[in-house]
Formats: C-alpha cells, sequence, structure tokens
C-alpha cells in the first residue's frame, strides 16, 4: 500500500514546547564521548594509515548519508515533500539510521518542532537563543531531548516499523561499522591495497564525524552567516558553502520561506544535489510527486542582497514581534 502525503504541515496538536537544555553529568560525559570519537577518528589515521579505496568508500558514504539526512529524513519525513510507497519509506528509513542521528519519527519531530519555533526560546538548536556550540551539537547529545513528542509525528507513527527502526537506531550504524570492517578484510584478501582497520576508520568513523558536523552547520552556522532574499520570521541564511558540503540544504532562507518544496536551490543557479538526486529516484519510479516552488514563492524574493544588515536584522525582529502576537 502507498504512504500518501498530501501536505507538508499534517493537522498536528500544537507542541509541547521543549525543555530548556540541562548539563547533568550523563550529559557532560556524553559530550566528552562525542568528542573524543571524533578526535580518536582523526588520530586514528596515523595508526591505519590511508589508500585510494578507503578514501572513495569514506567520501561515498558520506555522499549516500548525506542525502539520506536531507532528501529524506528532512524533505521526506520532515516535510512530506514527495511521496514514495511503504517498501522505499522502509529503506530510506533505514538507511537514515545508519547516520547516526538517531531516528526518523525523533528526527522528523524535532525538526517540525524546530519550524514552529524557529529562532524563538523554545527552538533547541537556535544560535539565535543558545550560541554556537550548543545549537551545533550540544543540544543533540543533551539527555532533555532524548525522546521526541510524537504528537508531532503521528502520519509516520502509524507505520509499527518506523516506530521499531526508531527504538533500535542505533542497530544500524553497527551494522554498518561492521560491514566497512568486513569489506575491508575481504578487499585485503584480494589483493587490495587497505583492510579491515583501515576501511573501518575511514569507512565509518570518519565518514560519519564529516557527516554529523556538515549536517549541525545547518543548525549554527546558516542562522548566522549568509543572504536572506526572504523575509522569514527568523534569522535563516542562504549560504553557497554549506550548500555544497550538505548536497543543498545550505539554500536555507528559501527553505523556510516554503518548506513544502522539494528543492532548496530556488534558482537555476542554486546548486542542490539532493534535489537533483531525487529527480533521478523520480525517473526510476522510486519516489513521485516532487512537489515545486510556486511561482508567487519565487517572484517573493529580494534581488541579490541590496538591503543592509540593520534593515535585515529588522525584518526580522519586526517579523518575530508579529509571531510572537499570535501565540
Amino acid at each position: 500500500m502507498d504512504h500518501v502525503a498530501r501536505s507538508a504541515e499534517p493537522n498536528l496538536p500544537d507542541p509541547v514546547p521543549m525543555a530548556p537544555i540541562a548539563t547533568p553529568f550523563r550529559d557532560q560525559a556524553r559530550v566528552g564521548f562525542f568528542i573524543f570519537f571524533q578526535i580518536a577518528a582523526l588520530a586514528a589515521i596515523a595508526w591505519v594509515g590511508w589508500s585510494p579505496v578507503a578514501v572513495g568508500v569514506a567520501g561515498a558514504l558520506y555522499l549516500v548519508r548525506m542525502f539520506a539526512i536531507t532528501g529524506i529524513y528532512h524533505r521526506y519525513f520532515s516535510h512530506r515533500a514527495y511521496r514514495t510507497n511503504r517498501f522505499w519509506q522502509t529503506v530510506f528509513a533505514v538507511i537514515g539510521c545508519t547516520c547516526m542521528q538517531k531516528g526518523p519519527l525523533w528526527w522528523a519531530a524535532h525538526h517540525r518542532h524546530h519550524h514552529r519555533f524557529s529562532d524563538r526560546p523554545e527552538d533547541v538548536h537556535s544560535p539565535v537563543q543558545h550560541g554556537l556550540w550548543r545549537s551545533h551539537f550540544g543540544w543533540f547529545l543533551s539527555s532533555v531531548h532524548g525522546q521526541a513528542d510524537r504528537s508531532l509525528v503521528q502520519d509516520f507513527a502509524a507505520f509499527p516499523e518506523l516506530r521499531w527502526l526508531d527504538r533500535h537506531h542505533l542497530l544500524m550504524p553497527v551494522l554498518l561499522a561492521v560491514a566497512c570492517f568486513a569489506l575491508g578484510v575481504s578487499l585485503q584478501q584480494l589483493g587490495v591495497g587497505t583492510d579491515g582497520p583501515q576501511m573501518l576508520v575511514w569507512g565509518f568513523f570518519l565518514s560519519t564525524t564529516a557527516l554529523a558536523n556538515a549536517t549541525y552547520t545547518i543548525n549554527s552556522l546558516a542562522h548566522r552567516w549568509g543572504s536572506r532574499p526572504y523575509r522569514t520570521p527568523d534569522d535563516s541564511r542562504n549560504n553557497s558553502l554549506l550548500a555544497l558540503i550538505t548536497l543543498g540544504e545550505g539554500w536555507h532562507n528559501n527553505h523556510h520561506r516554503y518548506p513544502a518544496a522539494a528543492r532548496q536551490g530556488f534558482r537555476w543557479y542554486q546548486v542542490d544535489l539532493t534535489f537533483y538526486a531525487l529527480r533521478a529516484l523520480a525517473a526510476l519510479r522510486v519516489v513521485r510527486d516532487l512537489r515545486p516552488v510556486p511561482e508567487r514563492i519565487l517572484a517573493e524574493a529580494r534581488p541579490g542582497r541590496s538591503i543592509t544588515r540593520a534593515a535585515d536584522r529588522l525584518d526580522t525582529r519586526v517579523a518575530t514581534e508579529h509571531r510572537y502576537s499570535r501565540h
């Protein structure tokens, strides 16, 4: 049976504002482990060395899993910007879990919450409210946000396989790590210049580290630096460099103006590799009904960066005050 999503924002109850970030000892330990994980991944290069095949696998897994975050967790599970059937929905969720950014329901619920409270005190990863450190990854590691508000994802929580994957999301990255090691061992036996430890370090640990930090830049940097062609009631920005490393997510001001679109690079010169991949999947009939950007939305954009920074801040403040007045 096909899963049909007819609107980008389903009719859901108003979410309970999430609690402020806390820093109990276990959270500090979690942050310490996260930092150690990244430093150890870099230091391990001195132990395992490198090879073209290991670097190539790391790059491929980065690209595939970045698409899993941008094209699947974000544009599908969070915004329903296109449709697919139940089989591919499950496959997509499995691939998304390999990213080590928790399960699809957790990710989508937090992201929908972000759009409802963007850059307000309730937005748990707003650099405007909580600073760059917390918005980058501090919020993600806090036990306060370990559980998501399932009322925000009732549309997808109805699927038992997605609920199971959300509970057991760590199983998939473990299996990926084992697969990387096994691939290295197999290639070594075939005489290819790599081995199990090298493939594990490059294919899993290094690519996961790069994936995490690139993803988190959209929460932190894309709400601080870049252009604002749209007067959105938050501080979202378009940043071409972030768009490059995140396969199109850096066109963040575009996205906050019209989250329902399958593309975030609204103009032909705004490179959006995730959208190109979705077009290819649509040609293969894996996905369908990619939501376009309405012409009226395109017409709203201010040309270039003609507006001054001071005027931009004023636009944001006025829009935010207007949004507060409606709640």
